[in-house]
């Protein structure tokens, strides 16, 4: 009765993958991006190859962006395809994007040619040209053809689940639009046992529940909108739940439980209002029960609440066809029970509605195919502009050159940092040369000598070099240097017993000072900050020596002022010097 109108766009809504898709502004950047770069180095390449690569782009890109994949198509002239490959690709993409896109496919008669060229050499392209092919029949007024085609496709064997299911759904939506009953009972429990997601499964089972509408099986269509109404109730579906609920209350007059449903839409008013939506159904329905009952003031009654609603209604031309032909029929059944005669006028009216429903559907058709002649000239306009594409091409190379130029120059100056390292390593190992001679000449030196302070100094310059570029090597060749004199470092990277020795020496006993007063309060860590911070090295120079992070050796220095009783302000090795004068 109602029920398709309801039922067929839900599902033709939902079938496919890409319709309701809402992509954000991102992605819509990013392949419309893919599509210029696509089109702009295509065209540098002859014309079959080019051909072929546009349509290898589109039919990666048509599975998550069936736009994208429509307008790299649409640069292809049809009229230059020569091989039979190229042409029956060319049409299957273009077919298959329209059916995943849920649009007009008036213009996609070659989708024909496209399957029988597939059906001895592609099977998944063989089944998707064929689903395509039935999808233009359906368009073009040949439902019958359409589904005896689907039929012929779910009868293949040793199929895979995810090539085959893709078929049956349009299959059973087909049927059900075609109000078959008992044809797609099976089929769709069929879809239900392949779906794997819990929404595809919800829209098989609604397909089944259909099936057994149209089938007169209305026992089992109860238990199926049951189970539905469950689903849509603890997934908390509000609009889903609202519409299997007023289904439900016409499977029950068609069940002949006039009262129940009766029931059933009053509590649906209860919870949702007068003005929820469907009033206009829920009246008529009530208006059918009863004339079912036999209540026929009751039937006027409600019938009059219909014909208010559809006055208000007279700016959804659409949805008052719809409605006036069934209740043109109620009228016409009420005005038997009173007068005991039909009037034609009723009749008429109905069939007018239906004529007008016809020259509408007629006229979108005749619109699909003008707007199919449109994109037909659209192509040849892009054929006449192919200077566009040349400058897309040049700033494209443009583009190219500057990354190009760029990349060089970060080549460069990466070298240019190489070569600085390497420099770097050189001055150390000189260094090392240098204090490994020193050392053995100057060993018979008293340490407050002035070559041996020169050797100190220089000593705890390689350490700072060290701590400003802490490459591995360098960290190496600084153990290196620390072990030159049999000192231990425990992995660390100096002999911390040898640097105490030096800043004693260069610092009038420093650290034997420091120690003395302060070595029950200090760590080991925190002498060891004091005596690199007295020898002038930074917090990160520090904290590279000591193996530290530099948010540790703050926090260290923080407890070094507090044990030391250092002002906040004051620094702590000018505190210590002052203190040691004092």
């Amino acid at each position: 009765m109602l029920k398709i109108q309801n039922k067929f766009i839900l599902s033709s809504c939902l079938l496919w993958d890409g319709s309701l898709t809402m992509y954000d502004t991102m992605n819509r950047f990013i392949y419309g991006l893919i599509l210029v770069v696509a089109v702009s180095l295509l065209s540098c390449s002859d014309s079959a190859t080019r051909q072929n690569q546009s349509m290898e782009i589109a039919e990666n890109v048509m599975q998550s962006n069936v736009d994208s994949a429509l307008g790299i198509l649409e640069t292809i002239d049809p009229s230059e395809l020569k091989a039979d490959s190229l042409k029956a690709r060319y049409h299957y993409l273009k077919a298959y994007c329209h059916l995943k896109g849920n649009r007009s496919m008036i213009g996609d008669s070659l989708i024909i040619f496209s399957h029988n060229y597939y059906r001895s050499k592609d099977k998944a392209k063989a089944i998707h040209s064929g689903t395509a092919a039935a999808w233009y029949k359906f368009w073009v007024g040949d439902p019958a053809g359409a589904l005896t085609m689907l039929d012929s496709i779910a009868a293949l064997p040793d199929i895979p689940d995810s090539i085959m299911t893709e078929t049956l759904r349009l299959r059973v939506l087909l049927g059900a639009s075609e109000y078959q009953g008992r044809p797609i009972i099976p089929l769709a429990k069929r879809l239900i046992a392949l779906e794997t997601d819990s929404m595809r499964k919800f829209e098989s089972m609604y397909m089944l529940l259909a099936g057994y509408e149209y089938a007169s099986e209305p026992d089992s269509a109860l238990r199926i909108i049951e189970t539905l109404i469950d689903f849509a109730r603890k997934r908390k579906l509000g609009d889903k739940h609202f519409l299997l609920e007023l289904e439900r209350s016409q499977l029950l007059t068609e069940k002949g439980r006039n009262a129940e449903s009766d029931s059933l839409i009053n509590d649906i008013f209860r919870k949702s209002g007068p003005d929820n939506g469907a009033a206009l159904i829920l009246h008529f329905q009530q208006a059918v029960n009863a004339i079912n009952t036999g209540n026929i003031d009751r039937a006027v009654s409600q019938l009059a609440m219909t014909d208010s609603i559809l006055t208000a209604l007279q700016g959804d031309d659409e949805t008052s066809t719809i409605f006036q032909s069934y209740t043109n029929l109620l009228h016409a059944i009420l005005d038997f029970r009173h007068t005991g005669k039909i009037s034609l006028i009723h009749i008429a009216a109905l069939n007018n509605r239906q004529s007008e429903r016809y020259n509408r559907m007629k006229a979108s058709q005749w619109e699909s195919e003008r707007a199919a002649l449109q994109q037909q000239s659209k192509r040849l306009a892009l054929k006449a502009e192919s200077e566009h594409k040349t400058v897309v091409i040049l700033i494209l190379s443009l583009l190219a050159l500057v990354i190009a130029a760029t990349a060089c120059w970060i080549f460069m100056r990466r070298r240019q940092h190489e070569r600085e390292k390497e420099e770097r390593i050189e001055a150390l190992q000189k260094m090392v040369e240098e204090y490994k001679e020193s050392a053995e000449s100057e060993s018979a030196s008293g340490p407050e000598s002035s070559p041996m302070r020169s050797l100190m100094l220089r000593h705890l310059g390689i350490i700072k070099m060290v701590a400003q570029t802490p490459t591995e090597q360098n960290r190496e060749m600084l153990r290196r240097i620390s072990s030159l004199e049999g000192g231990e470092t425990d992995g660390a990277l100096v002999d911390w017993k040898n640097i105490f020795g030096i800043i004693d020496t260069l610092y009038d006993g420093f650290y034997a000072k420091l120690h003395a007063k302060y070595g029950d309060r200090l760590t080991l860590k925190e002498e060891q900050i004091i005596v690199l911070m007295m020898a002038g090295f930074s917090t990160k120079e520090i904290s590279v020596i000591t193996g530290q992070t530099t948010a540790t050796i703050y926090v260290r220095k923080t407890s070094i002022r507090k044990k030391l009783g250092a002002p906040e302000k004051e620094d702590i090795v000018a505190f210590l010097r002052n203190e040691g004068k004092s």
